[in-house]
């Protein structure tokens, strides 16, 4: 299933928005790679590209939450790790598979596109409250 842009990933935060638009895009370039069953390189390749992006997303997002002073900081950067960490254990399951499986097919369903969104539900919406609410004062 591939991840769809619709009202509900939306923080308020134009830059954290603007980034899970991006976000989106290459978890379907995943998922995508996963549905036409590419060869291990490209597979890898893609899991690269989103896992570079994952990464700069982070970074912004954790500066963004240290700047305000956000007191949940510590649980939101715990989920952060959780989700570099899965994408550390994809690209291994790649690199010890010799082309994609179901294994692998499934783990970037349940633990890439269904945590985005719980992700953003979760974490990402309370901090942009938080964020939005610190600027009006």
């Amino acid at each position: 299933m591939y991840a769809d842009y619709t009202d509900r990933p939306l923080t308020g935060l134009d830059m954290i928005d603007t980034q899970h638009q991006e976000l989106i895009d290459r978890i379907n370039k995943l998922v995508e790679s996963c549905d036409e069953n590419t060869s291990k390189s490209v597979a890898m390749k893609t899991l690269d590209f989103l896992s570079d992006f994952a990464t700069f997303h982070i970074t912004s997002e954790e500066q963004m939450q240290k700047e305000l002073s956000y007191p949940d900081f510590e649980a939101h950067k715990a989920q952060h790790s959780i989700f570099k960490q899965t994408l550390r254990e994809l690209e291994q399951l790649l690199e010890d598979e010799n082309g994609l499986s179901g294994a692998f097919t499934s783990k970037v369903q349940e633990q890439i596109v269904d945590w985005f969104y719980q992700h953003i539900e979760s974490f990402d919406k309370p901090f942009a409250f938080y964020s939005l609410k610190q600027q009006s004062k």
